[in-house]
C-alpha cells in the first residue's frame, strides 16, 4: 500500500512545472501576462508596465492602446499583497495620461482606489494610490466622485503618514478637491460614526481629529518645508468656509500662519500664507489679531517684494484688513498708501488689480486716506488705468476709488483737470457689469457740479449713460439711475439727457414692477424739475416751486411714450395747421452792461429795449453803454478787416430764442403797479387783470365763439413764419395762454403760482393766499 502511494505521488510531480522566468521585450506581450492565472506572472508583468510608463508620456500612451487600464483597474483589488502593490505602482503611473484617466472614469475604479487608503494597506500602495487620485481630482467630475466615495476624510489622516511622498500626494489631491465647495466643507474634520456623509460636520468634533490641525502640524515640520506652499494653499481654500475660519480662530492658528508672513520664506510660502491671513481677515476678530500682531508692517514690506503673487496677495490683504478703522490708520501712517498707489505702475495686471482693491478700501469712508492717495499722485494713475481699460477688475477698482476721492471739492475738480470725467466714457461702453456699475457711481461723483456735467456733455458720455438704464443688471440699472439724476442739476444737461430718450426709458422702468426702483424715480423727478416744458407737457401740472424762467415753453399734451422735441426741433419744421408752441423769453439780444443793471435794478425794473425811457439816471447809463458798445464794435471791426484774409468762413450760430419785448414789457408794467400793493390777494386780483388785459379782456361764454383766438394765433404763425409763437404777441388768448402768463409773471414777480392743464384748452392756476404783508416794498422781479 506505502509503495503505491509513493507511486502517485512520483506521478503527481511530474505534471507540474517548475518556477521558470519570463523575459519580454514585447509590451504587448506583457500587457497579455496580465490574464494570466499565475500571482508571480501577474506581480512581474505589473512591476514591468511600471518601469516601462515610468520612461515617457509615449509609453504610457502605447500601453493604454494596448488595453493594459483594464486589467491593472482590476488587479489593485487582488488578493495577493504583491500583486495588488506592483498593480497600484503601475496605474498611479499611468494615471498621469488623460486617455487612461478617460478610461478610469469610465470603470469607475474610484471606490477601489479609495478603499485601499485604509491603515492596513503599507506605505507603497497608500503613496502610488494617493498619486492616481491626484491626477483624477483635477476633473471636477471625478473630484466629485472622490467626494462621494468618503475619499477625503482618509486622505486627511494620510497628512499624518510618515512618508513624505504620502503626504505630498494626499496635500496636492486635498487641494484639488477643495476647489470644490463640497468638499471645502467637509476639510475640517470627519463625520461622526454612523453619520451620513454629506459634508456636514458637529462645530463639537473639530477639536479632535482634524484636517486642518494635521495641516498646521505639518506647517511646523521644517523637514516637510517642501510641503508648506500646497499646505498653506488648502489652508487658503478651506478659510473660504466660516466654520474653518473659527477653528483656526479657536486652535491659534493664525499666528501659526503669521509667521510665514512675518519670517523669511520662499515667495510661494509668502504668497499663500499672505492668501490665509486674508482669508482669515474676513472675520472681524480676527482682524483684531492680526492688528495686534502688526500685520500692516508685514504686509507693507510684502509690498515691496520683486514677486507679483506676494504682492497681488499683499494687496487683497490689505483691501481685508482695511475693514478694521485701526488698520486703515496704521496704513496711511506707515506710508502704506503710497506703497500700494506706486503698484498701479506695474505691468502685471493682477497686480493693478489688487493695488486699485486695496485703495478703494482704504478710501471708503475715509478722507483722510483719500487725500494720501492724492498726495502720492494716485489720481493720475487711477485715470490712467481708466484710460487703459484693462483688466476689467482694474478699471472697476480704480473708478471705485475716485469715487470715494471726489467727496472732497478740491480732489474732485483735480480729477476733472486730469481728465477723469473722459477717462470715463469708455468704461461706460465696457461689457462687465462690476466696471458698468462702479464707473456709472463715478460718474455720479464728478458730475456733482457744472464743470463736471460739461466735462460729461462735451466727451460724449450721456448716450452711453443713458443707454446704461436700460440695463438688465439690478446694480448697474441703480446706480446708473443715480448719476442721471445727478446730471440732471442743470437745465442744459437735462435738456440733452431728454432729447436722448432718457425719460422714455424712465417711464418704462417705472411702470414695471419688478425694475422700479427709488434711484429711477428720484432721477425721472429730478429730470422733469429740470426741465420745466417737459414736465408741464408730460404730467399737466407745475407747482409754486416749479420756477419758469426765459426759455421755458409749452408744446401741448403729449401721448405716453412720445418724446417732447426742443425748441430748436421745433423752430425746423414749416409752419403747419398743429397747435403751436408758446414761448417765454425776456432775454435781450445783447448782453447789458453792469452798470445799467445796476441802474435798472435801483429803479425795480428789468429792461431790454433800447427805446424804453427808464429814468434820467438809467438813461445816461443807456447813452454810456451804447457809447461803449459803439467804441467795441469799431475796434472790432478793425480787427476783423486785417484777419479777413486769414480766417475761414464764419461758423454759423446756433439757434437762440427770439426776445420777447412785449412780454417783458408786461413784466415791468406787473412790477410797477402789482408789488407795491400790500396784500398777497391783492397782487393776485390784480395780475389776474393785467394777463385778462392783455390776453383780449373779459368774454362773456355766450360770446366766446365770436372771440377768434384761433384765427389770431394762425394769422401770428403766418407772419413769424414759425410755429413757436413769444406769449408777449398773443392778444387774444383762451385759458390755457392766460394762465400760462399768469404763471410766467407770478414767477417773476415772487409769488406763489401753480399751473394746471385740464381737458379742452382748459388750465387754470393755483395760488396759495398768506396773510400780512407779502414781500418787502423794495423787492425787485425775478430776472
Amino acid at each position: 500500500m506505502g509503495k503505491k502511494m509513493k507511486k502517485e505521488a512520483e506521478v503527481s510531480s511530474k505534471d507540474v512545472f517548475d518556477p521558470l522566468p519570463i523575459e519580454s521585450k514585447k509590451p504587448a506581450t506583457v500587457v497579455l501576462m496580465l490574464s494570466s492565472p499565475e500571482e508571480d506572472v501577474l506581480a512581474r508583468a505589473c512591476e514591468a508596465i511600471y518601469k516601462y510608463a515610468e520612461k515617457g508620456d509615449e509609453n504610457k500612451c502605447t500601453l493604454v492602446e494596448l488595453g493594459a487600464v483594464e486589467p491593472l483597474s482590476r488587479l489593485i483589488s487582488y488578493e495577493d499583497h504583491l500583486v495588488r502593490r506592483n498593480a497600484f505602482m503601475a496605474l498611479g503611473v499611468m494615471a498621469a495620461n488623460s486617455d487612461a484617466r478617460r478610461l478610469l472614469k469610465k470603470l469607475d475604479v474610484i471606490p477601489a482606489i479609495v478603499g485601499k487608503l485604509s491603515p492596513e494597506e503599507d506605505a507603497v500602495v497608500h503613496e502610488f494610490a494617493t498619486l492616481c487620485l491626484v491626477s483624477l481630482s483635477v476633473e471636477f467630475t471625478t473630484k466629485l466622485k472622490i467626494f462621494e466615495s468618503d475619499g477625503l476624510d482618509p486622505l486627511i489622516r494620510l497628512l499624518a503618514s510618515p512618508d513624505p511622498d504620502v503626504k505630498k500626494n494626499s496635500v496636492e489631491c486635498i487641494y484639488n478637491l477643495v476647489q470644490d465647495f463640497p468638499s471645502r466643507v467637509a476639510v475640517p474634520g470627519p463625520a461622526h460614526p454612523g453619520e451620513h456623509h454629506n459634508g456636514a460636520r458637529d462645530p463639537h468634533s473639530l477639536r479632535e481629529e482634524q484636517g486642518l490641525d494635521r495641516l498646521l502640524e505639518l506647517l511646523g515640520n521644517e523637514e516637510l518645508s517642501d510641503l508648506h506652499g500646497e499646505a498653506l494653499q488648502v489652508i487658503s481654500n478651506c478659510l473660504q468656509d466660516t466654520e474653518a475660519l473659527l477653528l483656526i480662530q479657536q486652535t491659534g492658528g493664525l499666528e501659526r500662519l503669521l509667521q510665514f508672513v512675518l519670517m523669511p520664506a520662499p515667495p510661494e510660502v509668502q504668497m499663500n500664507a499672505t492668501k490665509a491671513i486674508s482669508r482669515a481677515a474676513q472675520i472681524t476678530e480676527n482682524r483684531k489679531v492680526l492688528h495686534e500682531h502688526d500685520v500692516e508692517k508685514a504686509l507693507i514690506t510684502l509690498l515691496a517684494e520683486d514677486h507679483d503673487g506676494v504682492r497681488t496677495a499683499a494687496c487683497q490683504t490689505v483691501a481685508a484688513m482695511s475693514e478694521n478703522l485701526a488698520c486703515r490708520d496704521t496704513f496711511r501712517n506707515l506710508e502704506g498708501v503710497r506703497a500700494i498707489v506706486q503698484l498701479l505702475n506695474s505691468e502685471s495686471g493682477e497686480v493693478k488689480e489688487a493695488a486699485a482693491l486695496a485703495l478703494s478700501s482704504l478710501t471708503h469712508g475715509n478722507q483722510l486716506s483719500a487725500y494720501a492717495v492724492y498726495e502720492a499722485e494716485g489720481d493720475k494713475l487711477l485715470v490712467r488705468q481708466l484710460r487703459d481699460g484693462h483688466p476689467a477688475g482694474a478699471v472697476a477698482h480704480a473708478a471705485a476709488v475716485l469715487t470715494n476721492m471726489a467727496a472732497q471739492e478740491a480732489l474732485r475738480c483735480n480729477i476733472l483737470a486730469q481728465g477723469g470725467m473722459r477717462a470715463l466714457v469708455a468704461p461706460l461702453r465696457a461689457t462687465d457689469t462690476r466696471v458698468l456699475a462702479s464707473a456709472a457711481l463715478a460718474v455720479a461723483a464728478l458730475s456733482c457740479d457744472t464743470e463736471g456735467r460739461a466735462d460729461l456733455r462735451d466727451a460724449g458720455g450721456l448716450p452711453p449713460l443713458i443707454k446704461l438704464m436700460s440695463s438688465n443688471n439690478t446694480e448697474v440699472r441703480s446706480n446708473t439711475c443715480w448719476a442721471v439724476r445727478v446730471c440732471a442739476g442743470d437745465e442744459p444737461t437735462a435738456i440733452e439727457m431728454c432729447r436722448l430718450g432718457a425719460l422714455e426709458i424712465l417711464q418704462e422702468i417705472n411702470s414695471s414692477s419688478n425694475r422700479r426702483n427709488k434711484f429711477s424715480e428720484a432721477a425721472l423727478q429730478r429730470l422733469l424739475d429740470s426741465n420745466l416744458s417737459v414736465k408741464y407737457s408730460i404730467t399737466g401740472h407745475l407747482s409754486s416751486a416749479n420756477i419758469t424762467a426765459d426759455g421755458f415753453y409749452d408744446p401741448g399734451q403729449v401721448r405716453t411714450g412720445q418724446r417732447v422735441l426742443t425748441l430748436e426741433e421745433f423752430s425746423k419744421q414749416k409752419v403747419n395747421q398743429h397747435r403751436p408752441i408758446i414761448a417765454v423769453n425776456g432775454k435781450p439780444h445783447q448782453p447789458v452792461s453792469a452798470e445799467l443793471m445796476d441802474d435798472k435794478q435801483q429803479d425795480g425794473l428789468v429792461s431790454t429795449r433800447s427805446s424804453s425811457v427808464l429814468s434820467r439816471s438809467s438813461g445816461k447809463a443807456l447813452s454810456r453803454a451804447k457809447s461803449r458798445a459803439r467804441r467795441e464794435e469799431e475796434k472790432q471791426k478793425d480787427a476783423d478787416d486785417s484777419k479777413a484774409q486769414q480766417e475761414p468762413a464764419p461758423v454759423e450760430k446756433p439757434w437762440m430764442l427770439p426776445h420777447d419785448a412785449e412780454f417783458h414789457e408786461l413784466v415791468t408794467e406787473a412790477a410797477k403797479s402789482i408789488l407795491p400793493l400790500q396784500t398777497e390777494r391783492e397782487q393776485c386780483v390784480a395780475l389776474a387783470k393785467l394777463v385778462s388785459d392783455a390776453m383780449g379782456g373779459a368774454v362773456d361764454s355766450a360770446k366766446l365763439h365770436h372771440f377768434l383766438w384761433e384765427l389770431h394765433l394762425s394769422e401770428l404763425k403766418v407772419e413769424l413764419q414759425s410755429n413757436i409763437i413769444p406769449i408777449g404777441k398773443i392778444k387774444k388768448g383762451t385759458f390755457y395762454h392766460r394762465a400760462l402768463l399768469f404763471k410766467a409773471l407770478a414767477d417773476r414777480l415772487g409769488l406763489s403760482c401753480g399751473l394746471v392743464r385740464g381737458a379742452y384748452n382748459r388750465a387754470w392756476n393755483e395760488v396759495r393766499l398768506m396773510e400780512g404783508p407779502p414781500r418787502p416794498p423794495d423787492a425787485t422781479p425775478r430776472p
